[in-house]
């Protein structure tokens, strides 16, 4: 039993502690009890700050209830919960990799299951400090922007702001800011060190990031300890997004009751996507792209299938110089032209503004807490480490005369630190010359020693001494939105992200995070972000408001999902034949075949090549070996054509539409990925040939559960004709090889044929074992019965395609999409079946579906374009820019 088996959360701080003094009167020189012995391990013994354990080695009143939690579940339960967190993180596909569509780049964080907890009297503190924080950057900001008067009252050098590459001059000096606050949203990152004070590492005005992550955290731990989290008395963080999402409603200039509210994300390949797709889909925003956006007369819309929509308010998640290619950096891909301009004439609210990137600069920890008293009248709660501008000239010689006591930062390169100690002299030599030449763009930050928190290590089973940061979040409450920037508060979330690593380590190169608790004086209802409208609400089913870059996504997720699946089913019968025949025979017969299905078939010369370099082997002859080895290359990340290239634009599509997939989609697609991430390490053709069969499915779940879940509007009308083209491609290209152009055509071939479009079965129970070119053709080109035939996948894209936005609804004609699907159905439907009777021993019946495939192959490869040009291309109206009069 734990030490304070008694002790339960509801149990108010002030009877927590005056229990925790006696507890360490009995047991002063150590915990006695045996089974919470076992689950600290080794972490007692540490002689500076400690947040677990306080005077006597005894656990600190706040962490009591929750290690007796952890002692009565014992360590193998914990370790059994910690794997299941993990796994839910990856049904989640929860990620901070900014190259996941790369199959061998694939990184995850641990979660770990022991949350870094906050006491109520911590919190007190700390949300006090914070505020004070937020309320100071918006008037620093407010007034940089401005009038300058902290600049000309000599409180910061001009030279530290100006040459700050965030400091954007465009945004400068623009209208009064009283109805549009210039800092909306706030991230802060803090540490206790081993004094015990809570000191500011950084802080992120631009787009802080970790909200998501944070609440992720929350779930995922809810998950996998429900009764832990269930009666624990923790603040919860859903009101905090309700809270923000009232605030950008509120920014909206025209004041809709429904604003247009966008989530601004670089894309699937940023670090942060899964947390912008994450926290789109939990606050019912729309998720977009630079691409989506457009700026028409002032104001910027969403190009989507049924027009432009207009944006009220832009919630980014990009950095500031990326925003606007016309005024700030022009070889920008990210941005959207004009945004600047929009933002200046109120037409849309970007949050936070443009230019409050400037905040982050590392040497104004230097200057605040004189800023705090000229502008708040108040002392700084929470400071920052000690920091000195290399810009003074007393600053510059103290640092270069003890260069190894400090870290030094260039503001040009973000994120980049020299620890001189650690560097060879040319690299010195190097910096001591920067530094001598533009000082003003270097700050000195003295290093950090932090107190130790507790972790839970599942492999050693125990608790162990580790470092973390926190990252809180603030942001201004909705009610203070139209009143001075002065007279602005702001609501602090209840907890946060936190991180393992050494101060100053940034939270994309953890491995491991923590959830948050803020502990209160009793379990907290649970808060939904779904909200009862006031009054009538607009119904609508069309789907028209997809963006066209979504719509593009899903029309190659559903391409590319095909691919894989038709390249994993001819892959898995291959290594199956190759497991299943004699080498002898199978070198002969369906081998080759089916490399040339596969499309890695090599030619005479590089046959010729590859025979010569194979040698001699005792068992299988050098063709045997080449064939093997040609299948199994597909399954490497070296081959182009190979499985997990295909996977690859498969998770990139899918990232790019995660807000609009269903939950257990996106579990499916996860597990698809995991499958291709250990297909790469796959050796030999047994082991290969299970993961091939797993894949198959995983995506037939995949695309079951979409149909089932996803309303069936223009989006999923995209996703299915994506399918449906690969997929009558696939089958056209499997026929003719197999009917016509094989090299050993026959039985074998055939089965191949139906066991890869999935109708063995339905061929056995049609025709029994009698196998015929024929019965083959009928079931898989005319049976419009069958969902695996061209003529039944056919009629499908008609419907689809003819349901699709038109761009000219006034016109009685049919666009080219409908034609080229009419062309193919046509071709099909005249055929003179009679003339295909006798494959096996007519040349001109061969010949006749020879025409008759590539007849249909050639529209079909069409269709892809028209669909893109119709729909993707963002092809808008012309408009007349000068009025041309002609004389007479």
């Amino acid at each position: 039993m734990p030490v304070l088996p008694a002790l339960v959360y509801n149990v108010p701080p002030a009877k927590l502690a005056v229990h925790h003094t006696a507890v360490n009167d009995m047991q002063p020189s150590g915990i006695k009890d045996p089974a919470l012995n076992d689950l600290l391990g080794d972490y007692p013994g540490y002689n500076g700050r400690d947040e677990l354990l306080g005077p006597g080695q005894q656990p600190r009143p706040h962490w009591q209830a929750l290690l007796a939690e952890f002692v009565a579940m014992g360590a193998d339960t914990l370790v059994a919960r910690s794997e299941e967190a993990q796994s839910l993180l990856h049904e989640n596909g929860v990620t901070f990799n900014p190259y996941e569509d790369d199959p061998g780049q694939l990184r995850s964080w641990r979660l770990d299951c022991l949350p870094y907890v906050i006491s109520d009297d911590d919190w007190s503190y700390l949300e006090a400090g914070l505020r004070q924080r937020s309320r100071l950057l918006a008037l620093l900001l407010d007034d940089l922007y401005g009038e300058r008067l902290v600049i000309d009252e000599g409180l910061l050098p001009p030279e530290l702001v100006f040459t700050h590459p965030a400091f954007l001059f465009s945004a400068a000096d623009s209208p009064s800011q009283v109805d549009r606050p210039l800092l909306i949203f706030h991230g802060t990152d803090v540490i206790r060190d081993e004094q015990g004070q809570w000191q500011v590492l950084a802080d992120w005005t631009q787009s802080p990031a970790g909200v998501g992550y944070a609440l992720e955290n929350r779930i995922t731990l809810s998950r996998a300890l429900p009764g832990v989290y269930r009666d624990a008395p923790m603040k919860r963080l859903a009101g905090f997004l309700q809270a923000q999402h009232r605030c950008l409603a509120s920014l909206a200039s025209n004041q809709r009751q429904e604003p247009n509210i966008v989530l601004w994300t670089p894309g699937p390949g940023s670090p942060g996507y899964f947390e912008h797709a994450w926290l789109a889909n939990y606050m019912n925003f729309p998720l977009v792209e630079g691409d989506d956006l457009v700026v028409r007369d002032g104001q910027v819309a969403v190009r989507t299938l049924g027009g432009l929509h207009q944006v009220d308010v832009i919630m980014r998640h990009i950095n500031d110089p990326w925003c606007d290619p016309l005024e700030l950096r022009p070889d920008s891909l990210l941005g959207v032209p004009g945004l600047m301009q929009a933002a200046r004439s109120g037409h849309v609210h970007v949050v936070n503004a443009l230019g409050a990137g400037v905040l982050e600069h590392p040497a104004l920890a230097a200057f605040l807490p004189d800023l705090c008293q000229r502008l708040l009248g108040e002392t700084l709660m929470l400071r920052g480490r000690d920091a000195l501008w290399c810009g003074d000239p007393q600053a510059l010689e103290q640092i270069r005369s003890s260069m190894d006591e400090w870290v030094l930062r260039d503001i040009t390169r973000p994120g980049k630190t020299y620890h001189v100690d650690q560097m060879g002299l040319e690299a010195v030599q190097t910096l001591r010359f920067d530094l001598q030449s533009r000082p003003h763009l270097f700050t000195a930050q003295k290093p950090l020693r932090a107190a130790v928190t507790p972790g839970f290590n599942p492999v050693s089973k125990s608790v162990e001494r580790q470092t973390t940061t926190l990252r809180f979040f603030s942001a201004i409450e909705a009610e203070y939105i139209n009143k001075p920037v002065r007279d602005h508060a702001f609501r602090i979330m209840p907890g946060g992200l936190a991180w393992v690593g050494e101060p100053g380590t940034a939270m994309m190169k953890s491995r491991v995070v923590k959830d948050i608790w803020v502990l209160a004086q009793s379990p907290q209802p649970h808060v939904s972000m779904l909200r009862q409208a006031q009054g009538p609400i607009l119904v609508t089913r069309d789907g028209k408001d997809l963006p066209c870059r979504v719509a593009e996504s899903l029309f190659w997720m559903g391409r590319y999902g095909e691919r894989l699946d038709i390249r994993a089913r001819l892959l898995r019968e291959a290594l199956g034949r190759l497991l299943q025949e004699s080498p002898q025979e199978a070198v002969v017969t369906l081998l080759p075949d089916l490399l040339t299905a596969l499309g890695v078939a090599p030619d005479e010369d590089e046959l010729a090549e590859e025979l010569a370099a194979m040698g001699e082997h005792p068992r299988f002859s050098a063709e045997y070996l080449l064939a093997r080895d040609r299948l199994l290359h597909l399954l490497s990340d070296q081959a182009p054509d190979g499985l997990p290239a295909t996977f690859s634009h498969f998770i990139r599509n899918s990232r790019a539409v995660r807000d609009h997939l269903g939950d257990d989609a996106w579990r499916s697609v996860s597990s698809i990925r995991q499958r291709c991430n250990a297909i790469a390490r796959t050796k030999g053709a047994v082991a290969g040939q299970r993961l091939l069969e797993a894949i198959v499915i995983d995506l037939a779940a995949f695309f079951g559960l979409c149909n089932e879940t996803m309303p069936h509007h223009y989006g999923w009308r995209f996703l299915d004709i994506g399918r449906f083209i690969e997929r009558i491609l696939g089958t056209l290209q499997l026929l003719k090889l197999a009917l016509l152009t094989a090299n050993q055509p026959g039985i074998p071939l055939w089965e191949v044929v139906l066991a890869t479009t999935d109708n063995f079965t339905v061929y056995r129970r049609r025709y029994r074992s009698q196998l015929h070119p024929s019965a083959i053709l009928d079931l898989l080109l005319f049976d419009e019965t069958n969902p695996r035939s061209v003529g039944y996948m056919l009629k499908r894209l008609g419907r689809q395609v003819a349901r699709l936005p038109s761009t000219d609804e006034n016109t009685s004609y049919r666009n080219l999409e409908n034609r080229l699907i009419i062309q193919a159905s046509s071709t099909l439907h005249l055929v003179d079946i009679e003339s295909l009777a006798d494959l096996e021993h007519s040349e001109e019946a061969r010949e006749i579906l020879m025409d008759l495939l590539d007849e249909l192959i050639e529209p079909m490869a069409e269709l892809s374009n028209a669909v893109s040009h119709s729909h993707f291309s963002h092809v808008e109206a012309s408009r007349q820019l000068v009025t041309m009069e002609v004389g007479h």
